[in-house]
Formats: C-alpha cells, structure tokens, sequence
C-alpha cells in the first residue's frame, strides 16, 4: 500500500534543494539594511487599523497565546517591564510586515478593543478588567508604551530577508512559503491556496504535501514560476525566483490568472491520466511500489504537459509513458532532479531534456 504523508507526518520530498539556498556569507554586507524605529502601542494599533502593519494570520499559523499569557504580557507592559524588539519587513508598497511578534500586537489589539478579560488573579486591582475599566493612568500607560521596532529594508536581496526571518522568528519555525505568503499576500498567495485545496492537486500529488507548512502552495508556486518566467531569469536562486512569480502574478488581470489556473489543472489531469500514482515520481515501467514526489520533476513535468490538450495527451499516453522511461536510467537526468537541484546548470538541463521529450511525443500539437 502506499504511503500518504500528512501535517503530521515527516514530509519526504526529493528534489528541493536546500543548503545551497540558506548560505549567509556570500551576502554583501551592505545589503542587509535594517532599521530601528520607536512608535507607541497607540501608533501601531493606529497603523494596523489602516492596514499599512500586515498581520497575515495565514503566515502565522492562524494561532494565538492563551489568555493567561496574553495577560501577562499586559501585567508587563502596566509594571513598566521593556518588552523584546518587534521585527518587521517593509514590502514594495511600504506596508510593514509583521515578522517576529505578532502575537503581542495582537494581545495589545485585543486588551485594547476590550476583547481580553484579564486573568491576574495576584493583581486584585487587574483581575477580571478589560481595558475599559482601567483608570485613566493605566489606560495611558498601556497605549503610551514604546516598542523598538527593528524593520527589514525592502531593498535587501529575497533569500537573506527569508534568512533574517528564520533567524530572528521566536514563535514556532516557519517554512519559507509561509514568509512569501506573508511578504506577497495579495491575489497570488490567494491563487496558490485555491489550487492546492482542489481534489484535481490533492489526486495529483497522492495527498503527500503538507498544508501546514504550505508545502502544497511551494509546489503550485514552483509551477506558476516556470510557467510564467523565462528560464533565462532563473539564475540559481529559487527563493528569488519564487518570489519574483508572485509579484508577476500580483499584477495580472483576472484572464491572465484565470488562463494560468487552467494551465495548472490540464497539467495536473494529464500527468496523473498517464502516469496515476507515480506523477511527479521517479519511477519505471511496472513499478508498483510508489516513490516520494520529486519537487524538480514536478516543475518539467507540470509546465510541460500544460501545453497540451487532455484529448491529445490520452491518445499519446503511451508513447509518452515509452520516452519518460529512458530518463529515469539517464544518470545525468536524474542527478540534475536529486542532487544540487536549484544549480542553475542542472535546471536547464532537465528543462531541456524535458522539452526534447515532449517535442518528440507531440511535436509541434499544442493547445
């Protein structure tokens, strides 16, 4: 039987990548510009209100502090205690994305809105109080509170804005899809949530990304990338190159994004009408066992058969199936999907023995 890997299993993916992408010292170190502000509690409720402070609950897992540690965060701020640094990154707008502490702006939020009862039973004085029922002193004191913010330039390069937010991030890890999703929040992070929750992806990738970690919206992004973007642009740096798709798709018209989601699904029917369990998986003829997804099949195989009508890819299934084989015994083929895969040489490469491939199944047949 196959296996399914869930949010609560260890994902086995082949194909990212990974260490060549999270190297810091090759940085300029003139390019890692960050600034320090100081704003009260009332400036940035005021700022969020606007909507110029992002808190994009999807980059945070949607998660909040118990009420007991909401309240003692406000038991600190009322004694007068300094509160740790916020981190923020401004995006190409000017809007402040909240990196590391939102579940303190929310408390603040919250306690402010009179959402928070507070639960301070050694306090007599603030057990059971929402903000409104403070004096005025303490109402003052709350909302008078300086945080230090510490804001991440726009201008620093993609990969080290996602290496700062690993860094200094103090809640539960994030996976670098969910900080795009915080940084590009807009209609392309929206795009890449509709199409992985379709039962066409979920069929398509055997169920084995995890939405949790947004594992599943990475790989819709990955499509969209070489989808949309010149493989010349690509110059060995996946995180930028996944960036740079989403703000591409920020800016398209409704039929633009609506001919990519139609793109997107043909691929997904076709690569699982030929090849069902093992789409996107390094296997051989008559293999039963099924392999774990491969991340650099799936970009050449995804944009590849979104080319193609579903009618003429069924009448073709075989011969497809007969010149995917081969790759699978090419020894450069497959190092250039298994080992240092995001290597610029090693993505053109599979590219184009890809598209040697479909040119020899379809010819110059498209949609």
């Amino acid at each position: 039987m196959s296996t399914l890997y869930t949010d609560t299993d260890p994902e086995e993916i082949e194909g990212l990548g990974g260490d060549e992408d999270a190297s810091w010292g090759d940085y300029p170190i003139d390019t890692v510009l960050i600034r320090n502000e100081n704003r009260t509690v009332h400036d940035v409720l005021r700022r969020i209100e606007k909507g110029s402070f992002v808190m994009a609950p999807d980059f945070q897992r949607d998660f909040i502090w118990p009420e007991d540690k909401q309240s003692k965060l406000i038991e600190s701020v009322l004694m007068r205690i300094p509160l740790p640094v916020f981190y923020l990154a401004e995006d190409d707008q000017g809007r402040m994305v909240v990196v590391d502490g939102l579940q303190r702006l929310s408390t603040f939020q919250r306690f402010v809105n009179n959402e928070l009862l507070l639960k301070l039973p050694d306090q007599t004085e603030l057990h059971k109080k929402q903000f409104q029922n403070l004096s005025a002193k303490l109402q003052n004191r709350v909302e008078d509170c300086n945080l230090i913010l510490y804001v991440i330039d726009a201008k620093v390069p993609e990969r080290a804005r996602l290496d700062i937010f690993e860094r200094v991030n103090s809640g539960a890890p994030l996976s670098r899809q969910q900080m795009r999703n915080c940084l590009f929040t807009g209609q392309a992070t929206r795009f890449l949530k509709v199409e992985a929750a379709t039962d066409l992806f979920l069929r398509a990738t055997g169920r084995s990304l995890g939405t949790a970690t947004m594992r599943d919206r990475e790989f819709v992004n990955r499509f969209c990338a070489f989808q949309l973007l010149p493989l010349d642009d690509y110059r060995g740096e996946m995180d930028d190159f996944l960036a740079q798709a989403l703000k591409k798709m920020n800016s398209l018209g409704p039929e633009a994004l609506e001919s990519l989601s139609m793109k997107f699904r043909t691929s997904l029917a076709n690569n699982f009408n030929v090849f069902g369990k093992h789409a996107f998986r390094k296997h051989v003829e008559g293999q039963d066992s099924r392999s774990v997804l491969n991340a650099s099949l799936w970009d050449v195989m995804s944009t590849g058969l979104s080319r193609y009508a579903e009618h003429l890819v069924e009448a073709r299934a075989d011969d497809l199936r007969n010149s995917f084989y081969p790759l699978m015994a090419d020894e450069e083929f497959i190092k250039a999907i298994t080992y240092g895969p995001n290597d610029m040489r090693k993505v053109r490469h599979r590219f184009k023995v890809a598209a040697a491939m479909f040119e020899e199944v379809f010819g110059a047949d498209s949609n």
